[in-house]
């Protein structure tokens, strides 16, 4: 290939890559930067920044307790969520993966959550949970349990969310372990039954051992999507009551949205993508140490 070629693709390439290169430097790389600045100052709009240190992060951990309690509840949702999550979409996954009449049908369907609206999810969840005549509560009476106020009981609240969001999120790692039990040869179940290994044997032996990297995957990503949850706990609850469902993603858009403290939010949104990370860097230690 001349060197006249090699130029006019390397410009071909440039002109392709621009425009994804503008976006990402004005929505992504410029906000990072930016709210990192941010997050040592004292902001509200309307003025200019005022340089204050460190003294949001002092302030979020010594003389604020709704932080406390918001951190306590994203923590809380987490271990509700995610483990949840990870096994029911295992399991789901193993049983889609065989040859059953209907198969396409019941995975859309429980896939059909992931791609609804979160409105439509929020609207469809608070008429099924509400107490007197939601669909929940209407079938737990059949065998004679009165349900609760889901969403207005601060001790039920949170795991009424939880579950909502397990229900939404579920299609996309069942089709990840799906992709991933595509991946594991046949005849290893073969010879699992040579050696007369039932369905379990299999299971615990072949399945779960080869599905680690992708177990590790779908726990990292749920861990950090259950951090980031906003959309289903503004639409429900809007954080209440009281403040029992308010997690971090929504304590941060109340600081900055509703209170116009950007300099606070800011440092909230660190403080997410610490914990974040420190999580992240913990399972990626333990993945290393299981694969040695």
């Amino acid at each position: 290939m001349s060197h006249h070629n090699q130029k006019k693709e390397r410009q071909l390439a440039f002109l392709f890559l621009t425009p994804n290169c503008i976006c990402f430097f004005a929505f992504t790389l410029f906000p990072i930067i930016a709210s990192f600045i941010l997050s040592f100052t004292k902001w509200d709009i309307l003025s200019s920044p005022e340089f204050i240190g460190i003294q949001n992060y002092i302030d979020l951990f010594t003389d604020d307790p709704i932080f406390l309690q918001v951190l306590a509840n994203t923590l809380i949702f987490t271990v509700l969520s995610v483990p949840t999550t990870v096994v029911l979409s295992l399991l789901v996954a193993v049983a889609l993966n065989t040859r059953i009449r209907g198969r396409n049908i019941y995975r859309t369907c429980f896939f059909l959550p992931l791609i609804s609206s979160s409105v439509i999810v929020a609207v469809l969840w608070k008429w099924l949970l509400v107490p007197d005549f939601g669909l929940v509560n209407y079938i737990l009476s059949w065998f004679g349990i009165k349900g609760p106020n889901w969403l207005t009981d601060e001790f039920w609240a949170l795991p009424a969310i939880s579950f909502v969001s397990v229900w939404k999120n579920i299609g996309f790692n069942m089709l990840i372990y799906l992709a991933g039990l595509q991946g594991i040869p046949d005849t290893y179940y073969e010879a699992v039954e040579i050696d007369g290994g039932g369905k379990i044997t299999q299971f615990f032996h072949i399945t779960l051992p080869l599905l680690s990297s992708t177990t590790f995957f779908v726990f990292i990503m749920s861990i950090i999507n259950s951090f980031q949850s906003f959309d289903i706990v503004k639409l429900m609850t809007d954080g209440g009551p009281g403040r029992s469902t308010s997690v971090l993603s929504h304590y941060l858009y109340e600081n900055a949205f509703s209170f116009f403290k950007m300099g606070y939010a800011s440092a909230i949104s660190y403080i997410l993508f610490g914990l974040v990370m420190i999580i992240t860097l913990f399972q990626f230690a333990i993945q290393k140490r299981r694969d040695r």
